[in-house]
C-alpha cells in the first residue's frame, strides 16, 4: 500500500508539471494553429540557463529565477518574430516544419554552450521529506504540484477577465473577425509564444529540481505532447486533466511493469497512450470535434 501511494503521489505531481508545459502548446495551437515541435528543446534550454544563472554565475534564487523568466520571454518573442512571422500566409506544414528546425537549432546550441551531459540545480525547496499516510514524498514533488496549481488558476483568471486574455481567446475562435475589429493578430501570436516559453521555463525548473538536468528533459516535452493528445489539442481543461493521468500511468506502469518487462518500459507508456487515443478518440477527451467539408 505504501508503494502504491508513493507511485500515485509522485506520478500525479509530475503529471501536473507535464500539464503546465502542455498548456503552452495548447496556447500556441489555439491562437495560431501551429504545433510547436520544439517544446522539449525549450524545456531543456531554460533548464540549462537556470543552471547557468544559479550555479555558473552564482546569482541567488531571487535574482536568477526572474532572469530566467525574462530570458524565456525574450526567446518566445524572438522565435515568433524571426522564424514564424515571415511565414504568415504560408502552408501550415511550413510553419510546423520551422518549429522542428528551431528544435534542432536549440539542441545544438545547448550542446555547444553546456557540453556536460548532467548537472544539478542548487536546492530550491526544503530538504526534509513530507509523510503522506504511508508514503514519504520529497518536497520538490509537492512544491511542483502547488506551483502548477497556482499557475493554472492565474492563467484561468487571465483568460477570463484580462483584456489580452479575452483577445487571445477571441483569436482562437475567429482570427479573421478579430483582425476586422482592428486588433493586430500578429501581436497576439507573439504573446502566445512568450507565454508558452515562460510555462516551459517554469516546467523545466520544476523538473530539474526533481531529477536534475539531462538531455532527457527533451522527453519531458514529448510527454507534454502526449498530454495534449489525450486532453485535446485546443482544450486548456483537457491539458489540466490529462497531465495527472499521464503522470500516474507512467509512474504506476514504470513501478510495477519494470520488474516484469524491461527497464525502459516507463518511457514508452505515454506514447502507447497516444496511439490508443488516436484510434479511439482522435480529438482527445475535451478537444473540439471538427468536421471539414471537402
Amino acid at each position: 500500500m505504501a508503494e502504491l501511494s508513493q507511485f500515485a503521489i509522485t506520478g500525479i505531481t509530475v503529471g501536473m508539471v507535464y500539464a503546465l508545459i502542455a498548456l503552452g502548446f495548447v496556447l500556441i495551437w489555439k491562437s495560431s494553429g501551429v504545433a510547436n515541435l520544439a517544446l522539449g528543446q525549450l524545456v531543456l534550454v531554460f533548464s540549462w540557463f537556470t543552471y547557468g544563472m544559479l550555479v555558473q554565475v552564482g546569482f541567488p534564487v531571487w535574482v536568477g529565477i526572474p532572469l530566467v523568466i525574462l530570458f524565456a520571454l525574450g526567446v518566445g518573442w524572438l522565435v515568433e518574430r524571426l522564424t514564424l512571422r515571415p511565414l504568415i500566409g504560408q502552408p501550415i506544414l511550413a510553419l510546423i516544419t520551422v518549429t522542428l528546425g528551431v528544435a534542432f537549432f536549440i539542441e545544438g546550441l545547448v550542446s555547444l554552450v553546456w557540453p556536460k551531459s548532467v548537472a544539478a540545480l542548487p536546492r530550491l525547496f526544503p530538504e526534509e521529506p513530507i509523510h503522506i499516510g504511508a508514503a514519504v514524498v520529497s518536497q520538490e514533488y509537492l512544491w511542483a504540484a502547488v506551483i502548477s496549481v497556482i499557475l493554472f488558476v492565474l492563467l484561468t483568471l487571465f483568460f477570463k477577465y484580462h483584456r489580452m486574455g479575452i483577445i487571445m481567446r477571441a483569436v482562437a475562435d475567429d482570427q479573421m473577425a478579430v483582425q476586422a475589429c482592428g486588433i493586430p493578430v500578429a501581436k497576439v501570436f507573439s504573446r502566445s509564444w512568450m507565454f508558452a516559453c515562460v510555462l516551459a521555463a517554469v516546467g523545466g525548473i520544476l523538473m530539474s529540481s526533481i531529477g536534475g538536468i539531462t538531455f532527457g528533459l527533451v522527453g519531458t516535452g514529448l510527454r507534454a505532447f502526449s498530454v495534449v493528445i489525450l486532453g485535446g489539442l485546443d482544450s486548456f481543461l483537457g491539458a489540466i486533466v490529462a497531465g495527472p493521468i499521464i503522470g500516474l500511468a507512467e509512474n504506476l506502469g514504470g513501478g510495477y511493469l519494470t520488474p516484469l518487462t524491461w527497464p525502459g518500459v516507463r518511457e514508452i507508456i505515454p506514447f502507447v497512450i497516444i496511439v490508443i487515443v488516436m484510434f479511439i478518440r482522435p480529438h482527445g477527451l475535451f478537444g473540439e470535434r471538427r468536421i471539414e467539408r471537402i
